[in-house]
Parts: structure tokens; C-alpha cells; sequence
């Protein structure tokens, strides 16, 4: 286990194959701010470059070579301080903590779920709210805190790998964001006292260095009870905790438990003959988290983290209909670069297995085998 942690926990990459695949190239957006302070970094870099250049416009006869090559020294040198002066320039070459404008950040997520995942109004709704004001919030009293729950498929890790993107380019790749998975980092019951000691460690040490680090806990209903309630300081209320500030972290929790209780809720609604669209959040987030906290197979299970009400939303991830299976088939088709067949389409979307056995309303995998079952019907 120490070697994992030390390896870096993000080292372990998983994806959940619901609400769509593949990476699209994302339009870059330019804040006032952000460009009025790169814009002046570049004059000044372009006024130090000129002053390089003076020197070779007179004529070669009164060029001499030492006065020359310290005027291109000293020229470089000082478009190398307005560089270093200037962080947004600076970060254009190089990965930096709070990378991304909080505007830009939230409409890069908002941008990436509306074309992106298929089916969840709800996670749509909650997440950009939450991830938005969150950034926003110059004074924030605690870290954020999301908790994502539904059954495999559904789109739990793609929502955590797009808000990683739209915060960080480098997404789940970026040395700020840090991915823990329960069966890897945390396998054995026996050393939960020595799990806990490096969980804190690594989350200290990695807010010290950047306040707006982002820690995914996967396969929390896999991890031993007691050992996330380890972190509960850190999503506390506190201001500082031994002169480090946590507020600006964001951890996202991913679960298969509580999906029993999404679908149950799910079910009644169709039953009654209404739609999906007509579930509200607060339909589905109540029953939720009793549902979590009284699963004895999920690590949130008794935790002090929902006991002193520390996660800030439960997100409920509904189960994925026919339409779109074939919406997730459509997307990885197009993604890698291939016209779609549109039978070939249905007959993947009816390959899957649905439930319950008599309506066969809802996708047993949701969106998790698309991606091997295109493998066998194209020749890629």
C-alpha cells in the first residue's frame, strides 16, 4: 500500500463507460482578465526581444561583438523576469494550481455535459450548480464535496474525469488531481490504521502545495468501513487545520450503492406514467443518503462524513433506457472517425441486457460494454 500511495494514487486511471465516450477538442475561451494580463506579458516580451534587435539594424561595421552579445544577454534576461513576473503566461507552458478562470472552468463543464452525457437531467442540473458556485466563491466555509451513486455504466467516472478537464487540461493526467480506487490503494482490512495515516498525509501534503487539488475516492461501496471518515477533518469547517486552509479542495465520492433506491424511484415514476424528466432532486437525495449511510457493503457506511452532514450533495445517477444506449453507441462510433451504421447501432443497443425481466426498461451495464462490442462489429 505505501508503495501505491507514493506511486501516486492517479496512477490507477478507471472510466465508466455511461453518458458517452471520448475526449472532443474543447474550444478555448478568453476571459477579459486573462487576456489583458497574457497580452501585456507578450509586449513585454516582444519590447525585450526588440531591444535584442536594435543592435543588428545598425550597420555591420559598428557592430561589436561583445557589446552586442551583451545587450542580447541582458535583453533575455529581462524578458525571462517579465515572463516568470507574469503567472498567466507563465502557465500557458506550464501546469499551475488554479489553472483555469472559475468562468471558463464552469462553462467548459457545462459545455462537456450537454454534448456529452446521455440521460441524467439530474447530474446535469446538481453538478454545474455546485461546481460553479463553488468556484465562484471567493469565501467558501469547507472544501466541496460530491457524492455520485448509481449502478455501473451509468456515467459516474466520465462526470468526475469531465470535471477534472474542465478544471484542470491536463484532466485526470494533471499532477493536481489525485484518483484513489478502493480495491488497488486500500485492498486489505488489516491495515486500514496504516491506510488512514498515508490518506492524510498525501491529502496535507498535496493541499499545501495546491489549494484547488481534487481527490476522487472510486469504488466507494468496495472500501472498508471507518477509513474515509479518516479524511473528515478536511471537509470540515475549519479555516486552517496546522496553518494549511482546505476550503478551496474539491473530493468526489463514486458509488454503487443507493443505486437500488434510484431505481426503485425511477420505476415508480414510469409506472405512474411519467417521465424520467419529471424526477426533481429531491425526489430521489433524502432517501439516498439513509440509503448509503445504512448499507453495510459501502464505506460510507455509519460515516461521520454524512452524520455531521460533510457531503454537500448526493447526486443520483438514474439507470440508462434503450435510447440512450444507442445515443452512447452513437457518440463512439463518430468519435472514432466512422460513418454510422444505423443498423449495426440497433443491433449492439439490442444486444444489451435490460431490466426488470418483464419491462426490460433499463440497461443492466448501462453504457460500460459499448466500447467492446463496437470492437467486434468493425473492423477498426
Amino acid at each position: 500500500m505505501a508503495a501505491a500511495l507514493s506511486a501516486s494514487p492517479a496512477s490507477a486511471r478507471t472510466q465508466d463507460g455511461g453518458g458517452g465516450s471520448g475526449v472532443a477538442g474543447r474550444k478555448r475561451r478568453r476571459s477579459g482578465g486573462a487576456g489583458g494580463g497574457a497580452g501585456r506579458a507578450m509586449k513585454l516580451l516582444r519590447a525585450a526581444l526588440g531591444l535584442a534587435l536594435l543592435p543588428l539594424l545598425r550597420p555591420a561595421s559598428a557592430v561589436e561583438p561583445i557589446s552586442l552579445g551583451l545587450a542580447i544577454a541582458g535583453a533575455a534576461a529581462s524578458a525571462l523576469t517579465g515572463f516568470i513576473s507574469y503567472p498567466r503566461l507563465y502557465c500557458y507552458f506550464r501546469e499551475c494550481c488554479l489553472q483555469r478562470h472559475d468562468q471558463r472552468a464552469a462553462a467548459a463543464l457545462q459545455e462537456s455535459l450537454d454534448r456529452k452525457l446521455f440521460g441524467q437531467h439530474l447530474v446535469n442540473k446538481v453538478v454545474v450548480k455546485a461546481v460553479k458556485g463553488f468556484l465562484s466563491n471567493t469565501k467558501t466555509k469547507k472544501p466541496l464535496a460530491l457524492s455520485l451513486h448509481g449502478w455501473t455504466g451509468t456515467g459516474k467516472n466520465f462526470v468526475s474525469k469531465i470535471i477534472a478537464e474542465s478544471i484542470y487540461k491536463r484532466g485526470l493526467q494533471s499532477k493536481y488531481v489525485h484518483q484513489f480506487v478502493a480495491t488497488l490503494h486500500f485492498p486489505h482490512a488489516h491495515s486500514i490504521n496504516l491506510y488512514k495515516d498515508q490518506l492524510q498525509s498525501w491529502i496535507r501534503g498535496n493541499v499545501s502545495i495546491c489549494p484547488r487539488s481534487l481527490f476522487i475516492f472510486d469504488e466507494m461501496d468496495k472500501m472498508h468501513a471507518g477509513l474515509i471518515d479518516s479524511i473528515k477533518p478536511f471537509l470540515d469547517y475549519y479555516e486552517f487545520l496546522d496553518g494549511v486552509s482546505y476550503r478551496q479542495a474539491i473530493f468526489i465520492f463514486l458509488s454503487n450503492a443507493g443505486a437500488e433506491k434510484i431505481t426503485e424511484v425511477a420505476l415508480d415514476f414510469w409506472r405512474n406514467g411519467r417521465t424520467r424528466e419529471d424526477i426533481q432532486i429531491t425526489d430521489i437525495q433524502n432517501a439516498l443518503s439513509v440509503s448509503v449511510f445504512n448499507n453495510k457493503n459501502s464505506g460510507f457506511w455509519h460515516s461521520t462524513l454524512i452524520d455531521r452532514n460533510l457531503i454537500d450533495y448526493f447526486v443520483p445517477f438514474l439507470p440508462l433506457e434503450y435510447k440512450h444506449v444507442k445515443m452512447c453507441v452513437r457518440v463512439e462510433i463518430e468519435s472514432r472517425g466512422y460513418a454510422v451504421d444505423e443498423d449495426i447501432l440497433t443491433r449492439i443497443a439490442d444486444e444489451m441486457t435490460y431490466f426488470p425481466r418483464e419491462e426490460r426498461i433499463y440497461s443492466d451495464k448501462g453504457c460500460k460494454t459499448v466500447d467492446a462490442k463496437l470492437d467486434y462489429y468493425y473492423d477498426f
